[in-house]
């Protein structure tokens, strides 16, 4: 079994930064690709941003390109979601997911985490 903890979430202010992780365990853990989605109240959930674990391809939304960066550090198991330049709108409950494909849509992902609240006030 896999497991998937998020942490780094928080309130900050319009322009603001932060740094979310997901540090992962699991004997099985050997993902293809691991990613990042969100869902603000009332909204699905949307993707973010995705990176191939092994070769570190990254894909970032439309809506966060330029803004989100997305990292791994393999030796520690960990996900990164670098956020700067941070908008009300990128309120939400961030989660990350692992997946044995590369992909943008949530169903391919088979592993979640509990999600971490970021909260943007203007």
């Amino acid at each position: 079994q896999v497991q998937l903890v998020e942490s780094g979430g928080g309130l900050v202010q319009t322009g603001g930064s932060l740094r979310l992780s997901c540090a992962a365990s699991g004997r099985t853990f050997s993902p293809y690709s691991m990613g990042w989605f969100r869902q603000a109240p009332g909204k699905e959930r949307e993707f973010v941003a995705t990176i191939s674990w092994i070769g570190g391809g990254t894909q970032h939304a439309e809506s966060v390109r330029g803004r989100f960066t997305i990292s791994r550090d393999n030796a520690k198991n960990t996900l990164y979601l670098q956020m700067n330049n941070l908008k009300p709108d990128d309120t939400a409950v961030y989660y990350c997911a692992a997946s044995s494909q590369f992909s943008t849509a949530s169903h391919d992902y088979n592993y979640w985490g509990q999600g971490t609240q970021v909260t943007v006030s203007s």
